[in-house]
């Protein structure tokens, strides 16, 4: 964990949160700026910087991160459907550099792209 990160604070209990799971890789908690009725994280505990920087080591906890959502998004009440996302980099919208998967859903959840 990285001693600077927000994501790592939370992860370790240093800063408040609502947490959904946990474990001994990874950390899921609600997000404190919702965009819809359902929106947590689930962030790996070891500081990964985001999903350009993962590499064949990281595969296994990558894949128990995809598989932990759809767990997780039913727990939450998201039988019907849930969006994820992942913004990786700067480029890519990436705004806290810890990796960690959006989980999202509930009421009227717009298209991600508008289509004209």
């Amino acid at each position: 964990m990285s001693d600077n990160c927000i994501f790592c604070k939370i992860a370790r209990g240093e800063i408040p949160s609502r947490k959904v799971y946990e474990d001994d890789d990874v950390f899921a908690f609600h997000d404190i700026n919702p965009v819809a009725p359902v929106h947590f994280m689930i962030v790996p505990k070891h500081h990964l910087v985001s999903l350009m920087e993962a590499d064949d080591s990281h595969a296994a906890l990558l894949g128990k991160m995809l598989l932990l959502a759809p767990k997780l998004a039913r727990e939450q009440g998201l039988e019907n459907g849930f969006r994820t996302v992942i913004n990786s980099g700067k480029g890519g919208g990436q705004e806290v550099f810890h990796l960690h998967i959006h989980v999202i859903g509930g009421g009227n959840i717009p298209p991600m792209v508008k289509r004209s």
